[in-house]
């Protein structure tokens, strides 16, 4: 078994507009002044009352809670609209249909809700690839690593058979806490020096560098 668990917004897609424009549309309408994109950005990969208090440390949970609602039906306003854009990364998909057919198992860990997920993955084709797809819906978010550890559970692979692959230090310190190995990709939200303090084994600076590591 080998099994490789990708996060997605960061590492699979690139998202960002889309989730800073939602971003600065729910801070507007509490009347707040949005934080910079490069701050939003670096949200990205906890699950939205996390990054809510990450983004406004002084807020109750109740504002947190209330706004991270608010992002939620803007993006979902945004995507009926037509204005969401959530393309793979080049290189992605070769380097995921590659794996498989080596012979990898292909999961998916994301701060995403299922909802969001399932629509990325099918309208971007690869939704056949993914064994287990693990949601801020279900599990705490991440470093935490329950979700990881769903994916491991549902795949019947051992910690020491995966790898998790993700863009953020969140991906980093939950494979760290699963057990499993860590790569990091550079095309994403953390800086690599982040990532490997993080626990990142190695980052990768495109998908076919990170192909070619994965089947070396």
């Amino acid at each position: 078994m080998k099994l490789a668990v990708f996060d997605c917004d960061g590492t699979l897609i690139d998202g960002q507009a889309a989730i800073c424009e939602a971003m600065e549309a729910t801070f507007a309408k509490y009347g707040l002044a949005s934080p910079p994109r490069n701050t939003i950005r670096r949200a990205v990969g906890l699950s939205l009352p996390q990054a809510m208090r990450q983004l406004l440390p002084e807020s109750d949970v109740e504002q947190q809670q209330a706004m991270a609602e608010s992002y939620k039906l803007a993006f979902r306003t945004a995507r009926a609209e037509g204005r969401v854009s959530q393309p793979l990364f080049e290189g992605i998909e070769p380097c995921l249909r590659t794996l498989a057919a080596s012979g990898w198992t292909l999961g998916v860990a994301t701060g995403m809700s299922d909802r969001g997920l399932a629509h990325c993955l099918a309208n971007n084709g690869i939704a056949d690839l993914f064994v287990t797809l693990q949601t801020a819906d279900r599990h705490p978010s991440k470093p935490n690593p329950e979700m990881l550890e769903q994916a491991l559970f549902e795949a019947g692979a051992l910690p020491g058979e995966a790898v998790m692959i993700g863009d953020t230090g969140y991906d980093m310190q939950m494979a760290q806490s699963a057990g499993t190995r860590a790569v990091g990709v550079d095309w994403g939200y953390h800086h690599p020096e982040e990532l490997k303090a993080a626990g990142a084994e190695w980052v990768a600076e495109t998908p076919a560098e990170l192909l070619a590591y994965l089947l070396k």
